[in-house]
């Protein structure tokens, strides 16, 4: 008989010398869901694990096995148990019995109502049977396998059902998530051990991830930073600054577990210093994760390869863990450790995106929820936290404080530009108990900022503007120059204007480039910058260069934009301190090319112009005061929790799992991974889209094709729909769509600026 493929047959195939398989696996999913929740909820995950697959003792289910029945509803008749026995305490793993294949619903008593076999046997949502509309019979058949519901513990309480009770939305749904996840990890670890059996009929659970082991790792940091400190070429008073604050990180190390902020300049060394943090607070308080969280792919591949380079690499079991969209590899590939270590985060340090960790923390289904409940007990460090989009501060900050409140976390929030979060703590603490209240890592006396002044910045005059022509003739009056516009097409423009003329030691650089391609031109640059110092050097970049890029001009401009991207920018300038002084050049275009990325960045762009009239054409970029004030008034004029937000606001008021999940978007628009042809791995593209065409997607496929992928948005424009018809192939798995895509004109992809085909302008993201 061949081997089930679905999770229904699961605990029903005979294993052989051991108990009924029905109650064989949920006692191994029992026992996986309370260990895994031991820190928070194990009594709740126990019974949300015992009462996950008790459906399944119906008659009607085993009927489904032998193939003779079909739409068969196994899992409500479980949460309906669950509620008829514990009432409150049964109240979220109810929530969790119910979405373990569906996703979670909705934290509502009509929801809940709605599980009573006696309406469901009549009247069932999904046109779906009951296995069995008798709960008691389930039971009865359960206990006479030898199975027990233990009983709640002395005084138990839920928390999930106090924070309800005080109508904290974000605090209430995110326990729910924490108890759904132990359950899914527990159910899905029972299946992969049931699949992978000893002959003696065993269970064979897969090994474990490595385990962080901070002394271990702090001695591998410190060897690392002794060969960086030897090589180091940067400026002296440079060096002092960046000792200074790996230092303060590891005093603030011994504070108690809490939420802290890490304010440093550009070029400061934040990703080592928070590393020193991280290790030292876990081995001071026994914490047993790291998380790093970071706005964009290439921050990942940079910081990552650092740390593998300071841990080592294991591709088998490894120390360092990177998920994000790019690490999604197909089902078939279940047999690939590393991979299987991802679905859960079962690694001693993750690296992901924001996007994938804060999602998750609001995301209603299982595979997204899996690894919450490893989340705890973790030291959190978000780096580039300026990138939070404004309408969705309030609530990833309360799901944030809930972590460090509830379930043992720590959190760093780093960035040069601190936004002004703790003058959201009243909005916070509408939707979790501790509101925002945190401690900055940085003793105001050690001065970082003023020790760094290393920029002069030139603000335009009252009235002047800069066009891409005029631009371009300061750019080549310079032989190292630097400029970051706030568009794609006035990059590609502003290039093609100086290349007519010089083109030089000419450079361009922009997510229209995959990341081989951005990687070799990056490569191409800093060789120039350090060994190449009387060749002209000029580079024309979107905002990709604004964060975590380690570029040094002696001269840059950068287009009008938020504060926290002009100060980003001014960090590419003299960054390692070797001129008395750079240049930093800010110019306002004229109006009919004053274009931004989106409303909210315009804005921020606004909100500049009015700070910069009224402090008389003074700004600051080195205060970080001016970034309390400047935040503050932003996030009033973004008028938190309404227009972008306000549907949000508005589901998390009902518990709508469903829809909060569908309305927390860090980007808005959906995007596709395209594989393209960039001219210099011609050869590996042409051969990944032949195997993609004919065979489908694997994990070598997608390992890859990672540096040849650029990301396209989904949109219904005609022009967008038009380049999908003639030059966007799907890529397919097993016949279903994959969000994935081949562009297939290999005319359309420049060796200078990536792919430019004009009919998918309105495709590509900015």
């Amino acid at each position: 008989m061949d081997k089930p493929t679905t999770m229904v047959y699961i605990a029903h195939t005979p294993a052989n010398g051991h108990p009924d398989p029905v109650i064989y696996h949920l006692s191994n999913t029992a026992r996986l869901a309370r260990a895994s929740a031991a820190a928070f909820a194990p009594f709740e995950a126990e019974i949300a694990a015992l009462g996950h697959d008790l459906g399944k003792y119906g008659t009607l289910f085993q009927s489904r096995l032998c193939g003779k029945a079909s739409g068969v509803d196994h899992w409500s008749a479980g949460a309906w148990f669950l509620l008829q026995r514990y009432r409150e305490l049964g109240f979220a793993p109810a929530l969790a019995v119910q979405g373990h294949h569906l996703g979670l619903q909705s934290a509502t008593k009509s929801n809940l109502d709605a599980l009573n076999p006696a309406r469901l046997a009549t009247d069932h949502p999904l046109k779906l049977t009951l296995s069995e509309p008798d709960p008691a019979v389930l039971e009865a058949r359960y206990k006479a396998d030898g199975g027990i519901f233990p009983e709640p513990p002395p005084g138990a309480s839920s928390r999930f059902i106090e924070h309800l009770r005080s109508n904290l939305a974000v605090a209430a749904m995110l326990d729910v998530r924490m108890i759904f996840s132990s359950l899914v990890d527990a159910d899905y670890l029972a299946t992969e051990a049931h699949f992978n059996r000893a002959r003696d009929g065993s269970y064979a659970f897969r090994p474990p991830g490595r385990r962080l082991e901070p002394k271990w790792a702090l001695g591998r940091l410190d060897s690392y930073l002794a060969t960086v400190r030897s090589a180091s070429t940067a400026d002296p008073k440079v060096r002092a600054l960046r000792e200074d604050l790996q230092r303060v990180c590891a005093e603030a190390a011994t504070c108690p577990p809490g939420l802290f902020t890490l304010t440093a300049p550009t070029g400061s060394g934040k990703t080592i210093a928070m590393l020193i943090f991280a290790l030292r607070h876990a081995l001071a308080h026994g914490l047993r994760r790291v998380i790093v969280v970071l706005p964009f792919l290439s921050l990942i591949e940079q910081t990552a390869g650092v740390y593998r380079e300071i841990f080592g690499d294991d591709h088998e079991t490894p120390y360092v863990l990177e998920d994000h969209s790019m690490t999604d590899t197909d089902p078939g590939d279940e047999n690939e450790h590393a991979h299987l270590l991802t679905e859960n985060w079962d690694a001693p340090i993750i690296v992901t995106t924001s996007v994938r960790f804060c999602e998750s923390l609001f995301a209603n289904r299982p595979s997204a929820c899996r690894k919450l409940h490893n989340i705890s007990g973790s030291v959190i460090l978000f780096d580039e936290v300026q990138t939070l989009p404004a309408h969705l501060a309030v609530p990833t900050l309360a799901a944030l404080s809930h972590l460090v409140g509830s379930y043992g976390c720590t959190v760093v929030l780093s960035t040069a530009t601190q936004p002004a979060f703790t003058s959201l703590s009243t909005h916070v603490a509408r939707h979790a108990p501790a509101g925002w209240k945190s401690a900055e890592i940085v003793r105001p006396e050690l001065n970082l900022f003023a020790r760094v002044q290393r920029v002069r910045v030139h603000w335009p005059r009252e009235g002047e503007t800069s066009s891409l022509e005029e631009i371009a003739d300061k750019m080549l009056e310079c032989p190292r120059v630097l400029t970051i516009v706030n568009v794609k097409r006035h990059s590609r423009r502003l290039y093609e204007i100086i290349a007519s003329r010089e083109p030089n030691g000419l450079y361009h650089l922009s997510t229209d480039m995959c990341p081989a391609h951005r990687t070799a031109v990056l490569d191409e640059i800093k060789q120039c910058l350090r060994s190449q110092p009387e060749q002209p050097l000029r580079v024309v970049s979107t905002q990709c260069v604004e964060a975590g890029v380690d570029l040094d001009f002696p001269v840059v401009f950068r287009a009008w934009g938020p504060l926290e991207a002009l100060a980003q920018a001014a960090g590419r300038c003299n960054r390692e301190g070797r001129l008395p002084q750079g240049d930093f050049y800010v110019f306002l275009p004229p109006a009919e090319e004053e274009i931004y990325p989106g409303q909210a960045y315009k804005m921020a762009a606004m909100e500049v112009k009015k700070l910069f009239r009224e402090r008389s054409g003074c700004l600051d970029l080195q205060d970080p005061n001016l970034f309390q004030d400047y935040y503050q008034e932003f996030y009033a004029l973004a008028d938190i929790g309404s227009e972008e937000g306000k549907d949000l606001f508005e589901f998390l008021k009902t518990y709508d799992f469903v829809e909060v999940a569908n309305h927390y978007r860090l980007i808005k628009n959906d995007t596709i991974n395209v594989l393209v042809p960039y001219p210099r791995r011609i050869r590996d593209y042409r051969e990944l889209r032949d195997i993609a065409l004919t065979r489908g997607l694997s994990r070598d496929w997608l390992r890859r094709a990672r540096p040849l992928t650029v990301n396209l948005y989904r949109t219904s424009r005609k022009g967008a729909t038009k380049a999908g018809t003639d030059w966007l192939e799907p890529i397919r798995y097993r016949g279903m769509e994959t969000g994935w895509y081949v562009y297939l004109n290999e005319e359309h992809y420049s060796e200078a600026l990536g792919l430019v085909a004009p009919e998918v302008q309105e495709f590509l993201i900015a």
